[in-house]
């Protein structure tokens, strides 16, 4: 089969993780016949540089027009350091979610056996930790009305949910709980906030068309808390943009690094699939940054977006050997480390 994938490898260390990802999936392809089409374009502080545009139009062309898009990474310190920047790289992942209607954020949080020293948890409190965090990605107070007074001394951003909004993630939420162990937590600040009530109403009336699933309620403070005191409690999270924002970086961190985790951006139009860390400027171009959420993020790409899931296992099958191995990055090594590229060629040979 053939496949036409955008690549946006994006800033810092975005190409070299990339790069290994791609590396990957060619060697699946060798493996299973496949033939995937990879076709490059800018996005983040490097389209700034290059067009004015973070997200333009070209690279959104290209997304809408293949069959799945395969994302680095965002962010460049000359912008981050410069508050009266007019147009920042974060304009474009937005641009780009809204664009492309990728109203769901999908976060596997799941530790590795051979890693669970790694984690600042107690092992006892994260071996066998397995959720997935379901983050509402179009709405809320990150797309919300947003302004400063004119005296710069105000400022404001604005909440806003609609019933249609919270319906659509919720059900994603409650279809992937039925696929697991039939357990959803909703997270929300239904005590003060009326977005939240809106959330949490709209919930419940759903429930009775979900008799199999249960579902429990959670202010966002206490699910923060019981991340870090009982992370194997949990199942399906949902919530809405900045609670999982937040959230699923906080439940990253419980598996000893951020450059394990993979994520999956959903919606209308094509899905993008990338790495749940930073851009990590400082290393950027010493091939030393983990290439391990890249990578599986590619796997996730093959199980959800083109339908392969015997491809998606032989990626994560090798990549568990080489965690297991100790063929890592510096971050996660404990005596010998690898360079991001000889990891990227370790588990494409062992596929």
């Amino acid at each position: 089969m053939e496949f036409k994938i955008a690549v946006l490898a994006g800033d810092g260390i975005g190409p070299e993780i990339i790069e290994q990802a791609i590396k990957v999936l060619e060697a699946v392809g060798l493996k299973y016949n496949h033939k995937f089409h990879f076709t490059r374009a800018l996005v983040g502080a490097c389209a700034i540089d290059a067009v004015g545009n973070p997200f333009p139009d070209d690279t959104f062309d290209l997304c809408m027009n293949s069959d799945a898009v395969l994302f680095g990474a965002i962010g460049d310190p000359k912008y981050d350091n410069d508050p009266k920047a007019k147009v920042r790289p974060e304009q474009g992942l937005l641009a780009m979610r809204k664009k492309l209607g990728l109203y769901a954020n999908i976060r596997p949080v799941t530790t590795f056996k051979s890693l669970i020293h790694k984690s600042p948890l107690r092992p006892d409190l994260v071996e066998g930790a397995d959720f997935v965090v379901i983050r509402e990605l179009t709405g809320g107070i990150y797309f919300g009305e947003k302004g400063r007074s004119e005296d710069l001394t105000k400022a404001f951003d604005t909440c806003t949910y609609t019933k249609d909004e919270v319906i659509r993630i919720t059900k994603l939420g409650f279809e992937y709980a039925a696929k697991r162990n039939k357990r959803l937590t909703v997270v929300d600040k239904a005590n003060v906030l009326a977005t939240s009530r809106l959330w949490r109403e709209t919930v419940q009336e759903m429930e009775p068309s979900y008799k199999d699933i249960a579902v429990d309620y959670m202010f966002v403070d206490n699910a923060a808390m019981q991340i870090i005191q009982w992370p194997k409690k949990f199942d399906v999270m949902v919530t809405e943009n900045m609670f999982g924002d937040i959230l699923s970086d906080e439940a990253s961190v419980i598996t000893g690094s951020l450059g394990l985790l993979p994520s999956a951006s959903v919606g209308i139009h094509t899905s993008v699939f990338e790495p749940i860390h930073g851009s990590y400027p400082q290393a950027a171009g010493k091939d030393i940054a983990n290439p391990v959420a890249t990578i599986l993020s590619a796997a996730m790409m093959l199980e959800l977006a083109l339908d392969l899931q015997d491809e998606a296992k032989a990626i994560r099958d090798a990549t568990d050997k080489s965690l297991a191995e100790g063929v890592v990055t510096v971050d996660i090594a404990e005596g010998r480390s690898y360079k991001t590229s000889e990891v990227g060629d370790w588990i494409s040979k062992n596929i």
